[in-house]
């Protein structure tokens, strides 16, 4: 599944083209694709077709980007989401809904959500203030305002979130009985974290994955925190992670940091800090990835 520096590679390809523009045509070739939209909020080409798009805005793994209705566009992509950028006509494999877009500078644009799997999506939905007053989420060139869409205010900030809150969330997480890994992929904690940055902070901060949350000091939490920042930082510089073809930018193309990965799917491998080899383990139905000399349980 994409995760914080995936979505937001997305995100950094769309704000250009997308702030500012008018979407003149939608065209939902799947219903499936708007199990997150309210039919409530009415027909969801309806609500969006001449409306003006204001910025594009992320946390964690959402992103959305809010119109001049005073509603936003939510989208999520799933585990094979795709947010294309195209010219006029342009076509993609699993295409699900097409917008037509005109831009005063950049004219008339084409966007694909492609989505594989379908379990990604995207939904109409009502903006409401954040509980701290600050910003919703992150929106680069231009100001965020301080409302977030509804299916979106249950979730945690993300450590690149300019109102992150360090002190708090440590203090949060040392009350968690559970151990620091379910504590880092928790998405009301702390979100945009999934099982390749976990696995690659923890290595970074040599903290094993299950070591109890509560029984780490202030000091050894904020150093896998500042692990988790500069992982993510990383990732994002180098267009974050893809396996497949399905983990892309707006513009089609992978990124780089699954070569720089030092722990996750490493397994067999020699730790590049030690050399011990990297084993995996069973984790939440999933795999974790450690090195077992550097990341001892304690």
């Amino acid at each position: 599944m994409p995760e914080l520096p995936e979505v937001e590679v997305v995100r950094r390809g769309l704000e250009p083209a997308l702030t500012g523009a008018t979407i003149t045509s939608v065209d939902v070739r799947d219903e499936r694709s708007l199990r997150r939209h309210d039919s409530v909020r009415g027909s969801f080409a309806d609500g969006l077709t001449g409306r003006r798009i204001d910025s594009a805005v992320r946390r964690g793994k959402f992103l959305w980007f809010p119109l001049d209705s005073g509603e936003a566009l939510v989208a999520h992509l799933g585990m094979s989401g795709q947010v294309l950028l195209r010219e006029p006509g342009v076509d993609d494999r699993h295409t699900r809904i097409v917008f037509t877009i005109e831009h005063p500078r950049h004219g008339e644009l084409r966007v694909n959500f492609a989505d594989q799997r379908i379990f990604g999506g995207m939904a109409i939905d009502a903006l409401v203030p954040t509980e701290d007053g600050y910003a919703g989420g992150y929106a680069g060139m231009t100001t965020a305002l301080p409302t977030i869409p509804t299916q979106v205010a249950h979730i945690a900030r993300d450590i690149l979130d300019p109102a992150f809150d360090v002190p708090r969330v440590i203090d949060r997480i040392r009350l968690r009985r559970s151990v620091i890994k379910r504590a880092l992929l928790d998405q009301t904690l702390i979100s945009g974290i999934g099982n390749i940055y976990a696995d690659e902070a923890l290595w970074a901060a040599g903290v094993h994955g299950e070591q109890t949350a509560s029984r780490m000091s202030r000091t050894r939490i904020a150093a896998v925190l500042d692990a988790v920042a500069s992982v993510l930082d990383k990732a994002l510089a180098e267009g974050g992670t893809s396996f497949d073809a399905q983990y892309v930018n707006v513009n089609g193309e992978s990124g780089y940091f699954a070569h720089s990965l030092n722990a996750y799917g490493q397994a067999g491998r020699p730790c590049p800090r030690c050399g011990a080899d990297i084993v995996r383990e069973s984790f939440m139905n999933r795999g974790s990835h450690f090195c077992p000399r550097c990341q001892r349980r304690h």
